[in-house]
């Protein structure tokens, strides 16, 4: 598949500091109420629930007191090359060229789950149930993010809602670019270390654009060629070593 380099705007990513997270849980908890992401009845079965952020642990496989442990905060990867897309056979998703996000359209779906089964990254979940909302708690949910209906798929959209409403804001002051700040996903508004910097990878003014130029930056699964606009920082080596599956001496010959 042929990569999309025809970004006619914004192209917008994240750089998230695994040395700085901690694995509290507070992304998770803001993607899903900020996003109206469903509690399920039995939340023990993880192949019926409903994830858009996940949080993943991992160790370098040593024993105490040598062992370390980081984690791994997973949204959508927001491919600028993304395998889920084109199986897609009632165009529910698409790539933005104008912002270089991965939309889901959910009257659309049809529920065959083809793109579940092409993301490596598992970042999409599939509707089992109508969404389990208690009687009364309409009040409660985000008017801007409408609920999914079962038999559906559904997935991270980078707050897409919060980047209308910021548009929105600067057309009527006469604005057509956006500031840095304008425009925040609710998992890195809510980071308490501030531990996710969400920009503009385009905006050479933006502070992701000099992040990820880091040594220490790195993404999952690079060598698939989707092209995620995720980053990764971490100053330990096992932790990159970890994020694909290197032959031997490959690693090293990247970096």
């Amino acid at each position: 598949m042929k990569k999309d380099n025809n970004n006619r705007g914004a192209r917008y990513g994240m750089v998230i500091d695994l040395d700085k997270c901690t694995g509290c849980g507070a992304c998770v908890a803001a993607c899903a109420s900020e996003n109206n992401v469903p509690v399920m009845h039995d939340e023990s079965d993880k192949t019926r629930s409903i994830n858009w952020l996940q949080i993943y642990k991992i160790t370098n496989g040593k024993e105490f007191p040598d062992i370390e442990i980081a984690y791994i905060p997973r949204p959508c990867m927001q491919c600028d090359n993304p395998p889920c897309v084109p199986v897609c056979p009632a165009t529910a998703t698409k790539r933005d060229p104008n912002t270089g996000i991965i939309s889901q359209i959910y009257t659309r779906c049809i529920g065959c789950r083809y793109c579940m089964a092409a993301c490596p990254y598992h970042a999409r979940s599939f509707n089992w149930f109508d969404p389990p909302f208690p009687k009364g708690t309409e009040r409660s949910l985000t008017t801007e993010v409408s609920p999914r209906m079962r038999g559906v798929v559904e997935k991270c959209t980078f707050c897409h809602h919060r980047l209308m409403s910021a548009k929105q804001r600067a057309y009527a002051e006469g604005r057509r670019e956006l500031r840095e700040d304008e425009y925040i996903p609710a998992c890195a508004e809510a980071c308490p270390v501030n531990a996710i910097t969400f920009g503009d990878l385009n905006n050479p003014k933006h502070k992701i654009s000099q992040l990820i130029k880091s040594k220490n930056a790195f993404r999952l699964l690079e060598k698939l060629g989707t092209e995620p606009k995720v980053y990764y920082l971490s100053s330990k080596e096992w932790v990159r070593r970890m994020a694909d599956n290197y032959l031997q001496g490959e690693f090293e010959s990247r970096n």
